[in-house]
Parts: structure tokens; C-alpha cells; sequence
């Protein structure tokens, strides 16, 4: 049997697997998936949620399976708020004192 060892993940699967500007392909990849939750709480289509956000059903598709790194943070941003969603932004002194902040997602769990 082959010693096995189990690794804490930093609570970004982008960073902990390599991939350059990991913070923001997480911020992207949580939006994407609130942009999902949304989706799935109307009940709609992927043609009537690209008709919404003003792209082609193919494109949704694309963006469902993850390939989202042609869209930018503020483009996925603008695509919630297609959805009657607001968006805030809100930036604060850190706390634990660390040469650099970072960018924290926090879902509303009840409109998604």
C-alpha cells in the first residue's frame, strides 16, 4: 500500500493546483456560479439566460462548463445583474496584517 499524504487546500482549488492569478479565476468561477444558481432557480432555459445576459446559448454553455477566462470580472458582474441582482462591492482594512488583501466572495444563499 502507498503511503498516501493528505494536503489542507488554502480554500483556492486555482492556487493550490498552480494556476496563475488564482484569486481572480476564483472570483470569476464563484460569479459564474451564482450566475447558475440563478438560472436554475428561474427555471429557464440556457437560450432564455444568454437572451437575459446578451450572448448566444453556445456561449452560456461554454461559461457553464467553466471556460470563462475570456470574460472579465466586471463582464460577469454585469451578466448577474442582467438578472435583476445587485452587486456590491465593499473594501476594507485587513485584518491579520498581510502585505496583501484579498478578494473574499460572498453569495446571497437566499436570492440564489
Amino acid at each position: 500500500m502507498d503511503d498516501e499524504s493528505v494536503h489542507i487546500g488554502s480554500g483556492n482549488v486555482f492556487s493550490d493546483i498552480g494556476i496563475p492569478n488564482a484569486d481572480t479565476h476564483m472570483l470569476k468561477a464563484q460569479l459564474v456560479s451564482s450566475i447558475i444558481g440563478i438560472v436554475k432557480e428561474r427555471k429557464i432555459t440556457q437560450k432564455e439566460a444568454g437572451n437575459i445576459m446578451k450572448i448566444s446559448q453556445p456561449e452560456v454553455s461554454r461559461l457553464f462548463r467553466g471556460h470563462f477566462r475570456e470574460y472579465s470580472v466586471e463582464r460577469l458582474m454585469k451578466f448577474i445583474t442582467s438578472f435583476d441582482r445587485d452587486v456590491e462591492i465593499s473594501v476594507k482594512k485587513c485584518l491579520d496584517n498581510k502585505k496583501s488583501g484579498r478578494m473574499i466572495f460572498h453569495p446571497d444563499v437566499a436570492a440564489v
